[in-house]
């Protein structure tokens, strides 16, 4: 081949990868979604559906966040004890869009109280709760009182009301309050009485109470797989390893989405972008009065964390000590492998967890999460194959507070000051916590920008 022949071949391939580069810095789509979460992916498979090109771009390189699944050998870890509510808007989501999985529903019986370095048997039933010596006559007679009333009662006259005025004023003992507040807890991983809004939490407990919890097979990975999966059966696109600098709009007014900046200065023009992320990485993103809008509600946010050490055992020392609740600490034990397929053979993947306060540093919790695994499952540690501690793991960037309204005082998906512009995540919507709010307001996200495209559409005609 001569020099001539390679120049010429050279000079093709640097003309083909320009164009390649080009055809980059001007692609468009009609939706760009920022971030690959299962909010970001419930909207990008839901306009994928609706016949919508979509962009989904995430930082990380792999997809999920908070919702991925961490593979320890032939151990699964989600990050922290998931777990998804049955017969509520999230899995109904799932369920619209074809999203398939196992797994199990968790067996309360059997579970313990931990109360002042002790364990005693958890009341979820009457002869728990006949047998139970972590309550005395009275309590035991209120706590019947309570579980038979709690499914029926009205939380809405609670809306806007802190669940701390809630457990003072409607449970005599302080015993039973302790006990009320960690089911709390542990149906909405939230430690902070006084500012999380009474009603929203009684509707959580509430579906807890109807046994409608599901541990799932393979980890939350696999809902992410599913997702992102038929978001690209349907024609989205999904980027791993892209940042985004910023949203930008029209120079005529700063107010309607004209496109998305990335990191490397190319560009992606688009008229509607779905940012799926907490709204403090949000509101850096936007400019001018949508910035304002998304700034003021991460200020006024407080976030709900926790510290969690994740075991993986050979087999489990004490194979009917699967669960523990922590009474007069906020603590947490669980055996998710008990129900869900997450290890192998007689393997167990546990989490230990403490509810953090608002404020309190999970720094120095590993020994206090190490002793409770000591009180339930003594011998762990001679069959640990592998364990991971996270001090501060974000739970979700946003108590549903009682100033804030409960849910229905959460944004919406529409953020009004910049037109083309939506959220989504599980501080975002009306419609449930944690999860449930992800994969709701991501669904409604992704029905909104294919309503405006569709009327952009016919306005255009």
């Amino acid at each position: 081949m001569s020099d001539t022949d390679s120049d010429r071949r050279a000079t093709r391939a640097t003309a083909d990868t320009t164009r390649a580069d080009n055809r980059h810095a001007t692609e468009g789509y009609d939706c760009v979604v920022i971030g690959a979460g299962l909010a970001g992916l419930t909207a990008a498979a839901t306009l994928a559906r609706e016949g919508r090109s979509v962009v989904v771009l995430e930082r990380a390189t792999r997809l999920g966040g908070r919702a991925g699944t961490v593979e320890q050998g032939r151990y699964r870890w989600n990050w922290g004890p998931h777990a998804l509510y049955r017969r509520h808007v999230g899995a109904r989501v799932l369920d619209t869009l074809g999203v398939r999985y196992t797994g199990r529903m968790p067996d309360a019986s059997g579970g313990y109280a931990v109360y002042d370095g002790s364990k005693e048997t958890l009341p979820g039933g009457f002869v728990s709760l006949l047998t139970t010596g972590l309550l005395d006559v009275g309590a035991k007679l209120e706590t019947a009182r309570l579980l038979s009333s709690l499914p029926k009662r009205d939380p809405r006259p609670w809306i806007g009301r802190p669940l701390a005025e809630f457990l003072e004023s409607q449970i005599v003992a302080p015993r039973v309050q302790q006990l009320i507040s960690a089911l709390i807890r542990l149906t909405s991983y939230t430690n902070a009485p006084d500012l999380m809004c009474a009603g929203s939490a009684l509707a959580q407990l509430q579906l807890a109470l109807t046994k409608n919890v599901e541990y799932i097979d393979g980890g939350w990975q696999v809902l992410v797989d599913a997702l992102s999966q038929i978001a690209r059966d349907a024609g989205g696109v999904i980027r791993t390893g892209v940042k985004v600098e910023r949203v930008e709009a029209h120079a005529a007014d700063d107010c309607a989405v004209r496109g998305v900046r990335l990191s490397d200065g190319s560009f992606i023009e688009t008229a509607a972008v779905v940012i799926a992320t907490s709204p403090d990485v949000a509101s850096r993103l936007v400019s001018a009065a949508a910035h304002e809008r998304l700034a003021t509600i991460a200020g006024e946010s407080t976030a709900v964390r926790a510290a969690c050490l994740d075991l993986a055992l050979s087999s489990l020392p004490k194979p009917r000590a699967l669960f523990g609740l922590g009474i007069d600490r906020a603590l947490y034990f669980s055996v998710h492998s008990a129900y869900a397929d997450l290890a192998p053979g007689n393997g167990a993947v546990v989490h230990a967890l403490k509810y953090l306060a608002p404020g309190e540093s999970g720094e120095d919790v590993q020994k206090e999460l190490e002793a409770l695994a000591d009180l339930l499952q003594p011998g762990w540690r001679d069959r640990c194959v592998a364990q991971r501690y996270l001090p501060s793991m974000l739970v979700t960037p946003a108590v549903v507070t009682a100033d804030g309204g409960g849910l229905d005082g959460r944004p919406g998906p529409a953020i009004e000051e910049m037109d083309g512009l939506f959220v989504a995540g599980d501080w975002v919507g009306s419609r449930g916590m944690l999860a449930d709010a992800s994969l709701a307001s991501g669904e409604e996200a992704g029905r909104l920008v294919a309503a405006r495209h569709g009327a952009l559409q016919r306005r255009a005609a």
